[in-house]
């Protein structure tokens, strides 16, 4: 394994917001990631990058930006999600938030960060990208029928201490996780409407299946949200595959 980052966080009135990064081979994208990590105004950030063993040059990278990372790994894992659980181990901050090497925070980042004061909520924003994403307020029913985007939510820590990101999922892991917390009672959703990352849709979750999750997805509404949610999905999936062309799972 090899592991740096040098970076110290100095005593903040503001809460910290760990931010975490799973990279594999993502010596092209990863400058770029790193330069709009910090160029945000909010100044309580701890960086943490798990790499999965990468071959190319994103050792050099993370070496380049040592001074600005507060720790990285590099070791053999088994997929993105189980570097996102190990990230989440590392971090110390009082709110998580997942970011993707090919991902660039947006200055709404900063503004968002500023919103998070009750650590038994949910903060989400929006995304952006070149292309359509579901953006806006989420209810359990919306959340139920869409995914929400993952750049757009920073979670208190408390989550990680109660749920992970399944493996058995490997790329809609973290859909899972918020089927599970949306559905969790002692935790609040706030949605707050600023911009908060440029999302890449040409990245691996947008691009490839996970036909576990689809197959598993209803028994984790029923599980996470109750009966009557789980009859509501499958009548509105049912509705909805009716249709020439859907892809309503």
């Amino acid at each position: 394994m090899r592991q740096g980052g040098s970076r110290t966080v100095q005593n903040q009135p503001l809460p910290l917001v760990s931010i975490i990064i799973a990279t594999y081979n993502a010596a092209t994208h990863l400058p770029g990631c790193l330069d709009s990590i910090t160029a945000q105004a909010y100044p309580a950030i701890e960086v943490i990058i798990v790499d999965g063993g990468s071959t190319d040059d994103t050792i050099a990278v993370l070496q380049q930006y040592n001074a600005y990372i507060n720790r990285w790994v590099s070791e053999p894992d088994k997929g993105i999600y189980d570097a996102l659980n190990k990230g989440a181990g590392l971090a110390t901050g009082k709110w998580l938030y997942f970011l993707g090497a090919d991902d660039r925070l947006l200055t709404g980042f900063s503004a968002m960060a500023q919103q998070l004061k009750d650590e038994d909520t949910i903060y989400y924003g929006n995304t952006k990208a070149e292309g359509p994403l579901f953006t806006g307020e989420f209810s359990a029913y919306r959340l139920a029928k869409y995914c929400i985007n993952h750049q757009s939510i920073f979670y208190p820590a408390k989550v990680f201490q109660k749920y992970q990101y399944s493996l058995k999922y490997r790329i809609y892991a973290d859909y899972a996780l918020n089927l599970q917390v949306w559905g969790d009672k002692s935790i609040k959703k706030q949605y707050v409407d600023i911009p908060v990352a440029w999302y890449n849709l040409t990245g691996f979750s947008a691009v490839a299946n996970d036909d576990a999750f689809k197959h598993d997805k209803p028994q984790i509404i029923k599980k996470s949200m109750g009966w009557l949610m789980y009859l509501r999905f499958l009548y509105k999936r049912r509705k909805e595959q009716s249709r020439p062309g859907s892809n309503f799972y």
